[in-house]
């Protein structure tokens, strides 16, 4: 007789479920043998702690009793919280979207016992409605199919299997010929919104890959038309509704084609790419704004989602009291009851109405006039959120879905680092290395290896391609950061790792999982950009930064046969290879800059800060001290100090600058690279 044991997990998604009447599983051995066993059809749901839907569904159906009856007799159920098991999540999405299904969360997928997926889809309502079945006419169905024809469903199983199996082999090519980061810019440009930003239409999500890509297009060819693409992206962005005014940090993505009505959780890995982001755009821009939603992000990342310890959270929920956006909407009433005679002043510049924005409430946002007003303006707006952030702090919070992941964390200690160098704040570097040091102590098992999770003191779960990819890059920004060559020893060794485990000798590039996960029926391996940057785009960056600066070409070798195994993908969709496309512009056009001389010098820090007032994406920062040596294939080989002086030597290819003692000079020669 099976029980529900999700009892046993760690994942708040998970426990969110362990009194449901459905005898859930998770994942493991004995789940898979306990199908094998009875013959059963294994339904599988995967979701996560803060998606909406995810909870309507459980509501209406894992929280009824008698279609749990009927799941309970059916099949065997197994529960999945995808931010745990990135792998499995992959696998099942791919073959639900080899159906012609529209992937998404909750995944409800059918499987055989042996795992192997004949059936699937996404949300089903209890009962017939809007032109899909009901989950329990499904249960019946697919049950039935199962029982008394099982041949068509084994022509299923067999036809994804195959399919499954092809994704495993990309689309070989040359590398990215350099004429294809601008046709691919031009082609993106035209998908994007001209009046409100982002791309596309209703629903819109922030695209942070891409909009770097369009910001490297304006880099590039200095053509308006991409950096307004980009700024007017990150401005409306900044001051909708996906923006949360009071607290700081943005939602996942907005449900409307302004930018007004979030979808209204908030992911650890969208505020560390929009950080990363908008540190790159201030750096030439020196928008106000941007500078303000890095600090306000950063400092809603420090208050609501950093552990004791260090590491970042994973997510806050849409919902609180079982309404979705219930913790951020205000009603006009209650603004004037908090703000009195200031009142009319917020109302005008947030859109408070007593209609409201949305549903009847009001969504703060400052989309009818995003520029900022005169500073004692907005002087009197700070004191007005500061008030309605005392007052919003008793309500109901959202659910936080506190498991620390290595793969969003290495998205935000990278942001944290560029953000703390571009806007000189230490401490935000620190807040940094505290994640770093939480991550690389808390999280490496007994093997060595990192875990994905942890959660309650429990490490759990084999690392993917993505944990290493992200936390080497995080590793390579705080060598930067810090000049500490630990964290430069650290990427060398997760690379080696990668290369033992994941590297794939055949066809080259990186398996999503390792070569020792055993509980996958196909091991992806991919280039396309999800929900996070692929691993594999990240990690052709990676490797041309480690080839730099340790001089050790076998790192430049492994970046070209990574492009070499995906860029063949880009002539039949580009679309989500952003990743790919920016590092591989890194990998050819790399601007090396090289500071010589004692980091405790004051002209060696006012260098280092001149290097940091300009964009450069493709900047690759090497610090010098005293009597050290640059590697011999280095273009600055044999340079160093100038009369005793900290010197700044800027390279392209094999040429390098006379060397720069002057901060503004150095400032000005980087501002007029390509």
């Amino acid at each position: 007789m099976y029980q529900n044991r999700l009892g046993e997990e760690t994942s708040p998604y998970l426990l969110q479920h362990k009194e449901n009447p459905v005898h859930w599983q998770a994942w493991d051995a004995d789940a898979l043998a306990a199908a094998k066993t009875e013959d059963k059809p294994i339904l599988l749901s995967i979701g996560y702690a803060a998606c909406h839907w995810c909870h309507v569904m459980a509501h209406e159906s894992f929280e009824n009793p008698q279609i749990a009856a009927a799941m309970n007799d059916k099949f065997i159920n197994i529960k999945v919280d995808r931010e745990e098991r990135p792998d499995l999540d992959a696998i099942y999405q791919n073959a639900l979207a080899l159906m012609g299904e529209q992937g998404g969360w909750p995944l409800t997928m059918f499987l055989t016992p042996e795992g192997e997926p004949f059936w699937g889809g996404t949300y089903y309502p209890p009962e017939p409605r809007w032109g899909r079945p009901g989950f329990p006419q499904v249960l019946d169905a697919i049950s039935a199919a199962y029982r008394q024809d099982r041949d068509n469903v084994m022509k299923n199983v067999v036809a994804l299997r195959d399919a499954l199996k092809r994704l495993e082999q990309p689309q070989r090519g040359d590398g990215v010929a350099p004429e294809l980061f601008d046709s691919i810019a031009e082609r993106l440009l035209r998908e994007v919104d001209p009046l409100n930003g982002g791309i596309g239409h209703a629903p819109k999500f922030p695209q942070c890959g891409i909009f770097e890509l369009l910001w490297r297009g304006w880099k590039r060819s200095r053509r308006d038309p991409y950096r307004e693409a980009v700024t007017r992206t990150l401005t409306t962005i900044s001051q909708g509704g996906i923006y949360d005014h009071l607290g700081g940090g943005y939602a996942r993505y907005a449900t409307d084609a302004r930018w007004l009505v979030p979808h209204f959780e908030k992911m650890l890995y969208d505020n560390a790419e929009l950080t990363s982001l908008l540190t790159l755009v201030w750096q030439e821009t020196r928008d106000p704004l941007y500078a303000q939603r890095v600090a306000e992000t950063i400092g809603w990342l420090e208050r609501e989602m950093t552990h004791p310890e260090g590491g970042f959270y994973s997510s806050l929920d849409a919902d609180s009291e079982g309404e979705e956006g219930k913790f951020y909407v205000w009603s006009e009433a209650e603004i004037d009851a908090v703000l009195g005679e200031r009142a009319a002043l917020f109302k005008r510049y947030y859109d408070v109405t007593a209609e409201g924005n949305w549903e009847g409430h009001n969504i703060l946002n400052r989309l009818q006039s995003p520029d900022l007003a005169d500073d004692k303006t907005e002087a009197e707006l700070a004191r007005c959120r500061e008030l309605l952030l005392k007052v919003r702090e008793p309500r109901v919070r959202p659910g936080l879905d506190d498991k620390i992941l290595a793969d969003w964390n290495g998205l935000m200690i990278t942001a944290l680092a560029e953000a703390g160098l571009a806007f000189d704040r230490a401490e935000w570097t620190a807040l940094a290395s505290r994640a770093f040091a939480f991550i690389r102590d808390q999280m490496t098992g007994p093997d060595g290896r990192l875990r994905h999770s942890w959660r309650e003191g429990r490490a759990r779960h084999p690392a993917t391609v993505d944990d290493y990819a992200n936390l080497c890059r995080a590793a390579l920004a705080l060598h930067e950061a810090t000049a500490d060559p630990a964290y430069l020893a650290q990427a060398k060794a997760w690379v080696a790792v990668l290369d033992r485990h994941y590297w794939d000798n055949q066809g080259g590039g990186y398996f999503f999982a390792a070569d020792d996960t055993t509980d996958l029926i196909a091991r992806a391996k991919t280039a396309s950009d999800a929900a996070v940057p692929a691993g594999n785009g990240t990690l052709v960056g990676v490797l041309t930064r480690l080839d730099l600066l340790t001089g050790d070409d076998g790192y430049r070798r492994r970046a070209e046969a990574i492009l070499g195994a995906f860029s063949g993908e880009l002539g039949r969709n580009f679309f989500p290879f952003a990743t790919l496309i920016n590092n591989a512009e890194l990998a050819q056009k790399p601007v090396q800059i090289v500071l010589a001389g004692d980091p405790a010098d004051a002209g060696f820090a006012a260098l280092r800060r001149a290097v940091y007032q300009v964009s450069l994406p493709n900047r690759v920062m090497l610090a010098v001290k005293p009597g050290e040596a640059l590697p011999s294939s280095h273009p600055a080989t044999g340079k160093g100090l100038v009369a005793g002086r900290p010197a700044a030597y800027v390279c392209e290819g094999p040429v390098c600058s006379l060397p720069l003692t002057v901060p503004q000079a150095l400032t000005d020669a980087l501002g007029e690279l390509r």
